[in-house]
């Protein structure tokens, strides 16, 4: 997508913490307060506001909360899948009192805690891992995202380059209602996408588009969680009309 792109823009593509070449918590702590400093950190240092962001699934999190925080820095937003959990999800977690929560979170911590990074012998079983897990692939695409995302290990071995501490939910985070708060902060124009064989929710149906000012829904076919992968030329064809 970045390689489309930089012909018309000059494009940026930062690893989260705990991502890519970006570096590990230490103590496996990865809070979104954390995530959306290290992102004005970026557009502070290198005086680059008002930006336009292109952003999947936890990245679209993080940006739609920083585009509401910081409204005036942030020129034009895509959000891929990036409303995070939907409405029913959130009340069904709000049932469980922060005791539970918390509990549960450290119990999760502590089962990562013994999870080693799995070894893939070759990185062809690394590449057939990535084939397995996203249907909508080609070979091309699953090839270039394996060799982009597997750091080779002593022995020889290969393993992704993501943090395991990442997939465990945090027992506390703004409430639900300063987040929708978030959204309505938000000025610029937004374009939220959607896959229609994903498991996320969409927000015109699930009535969360109320919150935003100037926002729409796109959803692509034969696309799931992944939409700028699975349908790669549509999707670029649709940002490029939308952030010109």
């Amino acid at each position: 997508m970045a390689e489309e792109l930089r012909k018309d823009w000059h494009i940026i593509c930062p690893d989260l913490r705990g991502h890519g070449d970006s570096q590990w918590s230490p103590d496996g702590n990865y809070a979104m307060s954390s995530y959306i400093y290290d992102l004005d950190q970026i557009v502070h240092q290198q005086g680059l506001a008002p930006v336009t962001i292109v952003a999947h699934s936890l990245g679209g999190n993080i940006c739609l909360r920083y585009a509401g925080v910081y409204p005036e820095k942030v020129r034009k937003l895509v959000a891929i899948e990036g409303l995070g959990p939907s409405p029913k999800i959130i009340a069904e977690r709000a049932t469980k009192s922060m005791g539970a929560r918390m509990r549960d979170w450290v119990d999760e911590q502590r089962k990562l805690s013994g999870r080693l990074p799995r070894r893939y012998p070759t990185i062809e079983d690394a590449f057939k891992r990535m084939q397995d897990e996203n249907k909508h692939l080609s070979a091309a695409q699953a090839r270039h995202l394996t060799q982009q995302g597997v750091n080779q290990n002593e022995d020889g071995t290969y393993s992704w380059k993501f943090d395991n501490y990442v997939r465990a939910w945090a027992p506390y985070d703004m409430s639900y209602e300063d987040i929708e708060k978030l959204w309505t902060e938000i000025t610029c124009p937004t374009l939220l996408i959607y896959g229609k064989e994903s498991w996320a929710s969409n927000p015109e149906q699930d009535g969360r588009i109320r919150h935003f000012k100037n926002a729409r829904v796109e959803s692509f076919e034969n696309a799931g969680h992944w939409v700028h992968h699975d349908r790669l030329e549509a999707f670029v064809s649709m940002v490029k009309d939308f952030i010109k």
